[in-house]
């Protein structure tokens, strides 16, 4: 899925600033509480981790990016509950506004509507039976497709190619794990890219390395 989640490696944001050695972890005693109501909504949601990106990628823009980091959690974390009718499209605005003092109703309480999803093991490795398709050293080229759905495939690696460093545990993979469609094991593999090879001539000279599912993946011929 394309949207302003997808924004790694585009123009225009201004320079990285890594964060300082006693930089709090939440800054704002609000980010903590938005932190665990993410947690807790996946839970109570019945989605999975892939799903609550999923849920992060849906946003609009506004949703994403004025409200900062934890603020993109909360707003994901109460489209997961709209999504699975735990909460009615409009409850958290209406309930925002009577404890303002306003006098609005609030919309009913649901019927649940869960996935009917049972993960087959705990966390996120599983086994295959096949061996990888691609070796270390191999080059290989990310596919340039734009998935309706969920992947985590970057955008700014579509198309180009890159050389295999690292062959990963096989794992479930995002792109119907967050559609509650399978888990899909698959090896993962770290591939280096050059700087060049993504932006061009006129890049500063270093390597890129980005974890991807092998069916992200193709020869280069």
């Amino acid at each position: 899925m394309d949207g302003i989640a997808d924004m790694g490696g585009t123009p225009g944001w201004g320079p990285t600033h890594p964060p300082g050695r006693d930089e709090p972890v939440f800054a704002e005693p609000w980010q903590g509480r938005a932190f665990a109501l993410a947690l807790l909504s996946q839970g109570v949601s019945g989605f999975n981790v892939d799903a609550f990106r999923h849920a992060v990628e849906r946003l609009n823009r506004s949703a994403y990016l004025d409200q900062g980091y934890f603020g993109r959690w909360l707003n994901a974390a109460e489209l997961m509950l709209t999504d699975s009718a735990i909460l009615a499209p409009g409850a958290i605005d209406a309930r925002a506004r009577n404890l303002r003092g306003e006098h609005v109703e609030e919309p009913p309480i649901p019927r649940p509507a869960k996935p009917d999803y049972t993960p087959t093991a705990p966390g996120s490795l599983r086994p295959v039976d096949t061996p990888p398709a691609f070796a270390v050293g191999e080059r290989v080229r990310a596919k340039n497709i734009s998935p309706a759905g969920h992947t985590r495939l970057a955008g700014y690696v579509r198309g180009h190619t890159g050389t295999v460093q690292l062959i990963q545990p096989s794992a479930l993979l995002p792109d119907t794990h967050a559609h509650f469609r399978g888990e899909n094991p698959q090896y993962v593999y770290t591939v280096r890219f050059d700087s060049h090879e993504l932006w061009g001539d006129d890049a500063e000279p270093f390597d890129v390395t980005i974890e991807l599912f092998e069916s992200y993946l193709e020869k280069t011929t």
